[in-house]
């Protein structure tokens, strides 16, 4: 499976499962809603975050960073792996959240998915995107710099003694 659709159905489960965690725990305290939300967020960028910089890391290590010169973070291209994965990650986890709520927590219905499909999925788009943009930046500047170099200077070899 492609690592961009991967990305995107896990980004948007993980958006979908926070979206119905949220409405259930405010259907049942209305007052949550002054920590909740923040917290809700905090976690949906901390996942993009971690897991872009992984893969920034890691395209750091193989590549050797910008090998090719172009500019771009390591070969695979993971930017546009996470662009594509947002573009999946916003219609899918607003189609999920709106199934979930409907399911566990209220009766939200198909009124709601057009809202969800549109508003919902570009926020959840850029929700993805931004975060991963900043956790690939941040896993490629942590990437140990391969041409570095050694740290004591290499010994010359002794000349073989002759038996």
């Amino acid at each position: 499976m492609r690592a961009w659709v991967v990305r995107g159905v896990v980004l948007a489960l993980v958006h979908a499962a926070v979206q119905t965690g949220e409405a259930w725990v405010r259907a049942g305290n209305p007052e949550a809603v002054s920590w909740l939300r923040p917290v809700a967020l905090g976690v949906l960028v901390a996942v993009a975050v971690v897991w872009a910089g992984i893969d920034g890391w890691r395209s750091g290590l193989v590549a050797g960073g910008d090998s090719d010169g172009d500019g771009s973070i390591g070969r695979p291209r993971y930017g546009m792996v996470w662009f594509k994965a947002a573009i999946l990650a916003g219609p899918v986890g607003g189609m999920l959240g709106v199934i979930g709520q409907g399911v566990f927590v209220d009766d939200t219905g198909v009124e709601a998915l057009p809202v969800a499909i549109t508003g919902g999925a570009a926020f959840i788009a850029l929700l993805v995107l931004v975060p991963a943009g900043v956790g690939l930046l941040i896993g490629h500047l942590v990437t140990p710099a391969a041409d570095s170099a050694p740290a004591t200077p290499p010994t010359p070899e002794s000349p073989r003694t002759g038996r």
